[in-house]
């Protein structure tokens, strides 16, 4: 176990009244536990590592979180008993609500809680999202050529080889006329194909302040009106949750791909499928494609009880033509990643037995200067 006692450090003086700002500042987790390892504050940096919101976890014990036999706890246990901070490396903090993996902790005691202690976590999820991310556009640039290739290459001849089958049929035996209308109906197969790799060329995308929370009634009705009418789809909205800066269209489509995705992975008798919308404050991240650092504070999850992806597709998941689905094609989540960083955002996949969850995470519209200021 990768753990180390710091040198015990003179008790501070009674904590400040600034001391939660600054903790809320700080671009990675803090929270602090008090002796019973119950939640008595959480920055929002925490309530995107657990997933939960500040009062939720305040509400709530650690033990609710993680079982009693993880290391963490045995790292609370030595910060209160030698009253010095203490590190560990390398956790993982595993359960049916939380799973992070290669966690770096750092707890000190609080002197103004009997038995309080604050602790600090970080991950290595931001620097798996931005790599995976750079994979998700590079993947989609090089379907763009491709689309750009079939669309020169192809479409012509193929236009060709259906009118001569059109022609052949005129005059051909009963036999031979099957052959021609399967030699067209193949053409038309390829054709549309091609023009669905053709939206993954790239076009300059109008955007605007859009009400994500009227995107997500629109795909819910969509979806329940059609291919989702036996499941059931819940809603976790953030009613404070200020505009999405992004194309309307485009996020129907995202979202409608994603909802259509979780339908058919749930079982129709018990399938569920749950959207949450939350706002977090997050770090400026330099997304591909930006050249700024970029605030994308406003989260959407579309979440289903499905059995879950198979380990072996989630690393290229949103790469071109990979697929779970018998006869699918893999170019949904190609696409869907695609449009999602054509908003300026970015997209990851949590997924398990009976939970998998596809997070979007995208802009605010930016800031109006307000009159008379330059």
């Amino acid at each position: 176990m990768k753990t180390g006692v710091l040198p015990a450090r003179p008790r501070q003086a009674a904590l400040l009244p600034e001391a939660s700002a600054i903790l809320g500042a700080l671009p990675v987790a803090a929270v602090v536990l008090d002796a019973e390892d119950r939640f008595r504050f959480a920055n929002p940096a925490a309530e995107l590592f657990f997933q939960l919101s500040a009062s939720s976890l305040t509400a709530m014990s650690l033990r609710d979180l993680l079982p009693g036999d993880n290391r963490l706890f045995s790292l609370l246990e030595q910060v209160r008993r030698h009253d010095a901070p203490v590190y560990d490396h390398d956790l993982s903090l595993e359960s049916p609500r939380l799973r992070r993996y290669g966690v770096t902790v750092q707890g000190s005691p609080l002197p103004e809680l009997e038995g309080g202690v604050v602790l600090t976590l970080q991950d290595s999820s931001t620097a798996q999202m931005l790599d995976r991310q750079l994979n998700f556009r590079g993947a989609a640039r090089g379907a763009s050529a491709m689309a750009a290739m079939l669309a020169h290459e192809v479409k012509n001849p193929l236009s060709g080889i259906r009118g001569a089958a059109q022609l052949l049929e005129q005059g051909a035996s009963e036999a031979d006329r099957e052959l021609c209308v399967l030699i067209q109906d193949e053409a038309d197969r390829i054709r549309d194909l091609v023009e669905r790799m053709d939206m993954f060329s790239e076009r300059p995308v109008q955007r605007s302040e859009v009400n994500i929370h009227e995107v997500l009634d629109h795909v819910r009705r969509i979806a329940l009106s059609g291919f989702a009418a036996q499941l059931r789809i819940t809603q976790d909205y953030d009613p404070s949750l200020p505009p999405v800066y992004g194309n309307r269209d485009q996020l129907i489509q995202v979202l409608l791909n994603l909802v259509k995705n979780a339908a058919e992975a749930v079982d129709p008798r018990e399938g569920e499928i749950h959207l949450v919308t939350s706002y977090h404050h997050g770090l400026r991240i330099a997304v591909p494609g930006s050249a700024e650092r970029v605030h994308l504070p406003l989260s959407v999850v579309v979440r289903d009880n499905g059995p879950g992806i198979p380990e072996e597709v989630r690393a290229t998941l949103f790469e071109p033509f990979v697929t779970t689905k018998r006869g699918g094609q893999g170019l949904g989540l190609a696409l869907v990643a695609k449009l999602v960083t054509d908003q300026g955002g970015l997209i990851e996949c949590d997924s398990r037995p009976g939970r998998t969850s596809f997070r979007l995470s995208l802009p605010a519209p930016p800031r109006r200067a307000e009159p008379g200021v330059k």
